[in-house]
């Protein structure tokens, strides 16, 4: 019996514990069949010296959301998902709020993975868009 949505999330979230994603504060909070959805609260733990958001936080976010989003559809008992390369374009800044992270797929195949990340404020203006690639790599037995 597959798990219900809120078991699915809740368990996303309980994998951030003592991970650069529970520093970041970033909480997985929708997914659907091509994408996943979290944000990340702005302040001043992620802001470049003179204030907005630092663009390596929000790489850090985009990345977060894209290999959650391929690992919830691998089979985990076998396979683990790693980042392979991401690309980042920030086209505004942000000094407070939060900004939301939406992965969604581009290619979903068995071994790697394309994911395209729009990275929005709570009005939905684009602060950045990102790309990322993922590989889902047998686990040893």
């Amino acid at each position: 019996m597959p798990l219900s949505k809120e078991k699915v999330l809740a368990q996303a979230n309980a994998m951030c514990k003592n991970t650069l994603m529970e520093t970041l504060e970033i909480e997985v909070i929708d997914y659907g069949d091509d994408f996943l959805v979290a944000r990340m609260p702005v302040n001043s733990r992620v802001h470049q010296p003179d204030g907005v958001l630092h663009g390596g936080a929000t790489a850090a976010l985009a990345e977060s959301v894209g290999s959650f989003a391929s690992h919830i559809f691998i089979d985990t008992e076998q396979f683990f998902v790693r980042g392979i390369e991401i690309s980042a374009n920030h086209v505004k800044s942000i000094r407070e709020g939060f900004v939301y992270a939406k992965a969604t797929f581009v290619h979903k195949g068995r071994t790697t993975q394309l994911l395209d990340i729009k990275v929005t404020d709570e009005a939905n203006n684009l602060i950045s868009v990102c790309k990322l690639s993922t590989i889902s790599l047998p686990k040893q037995r």
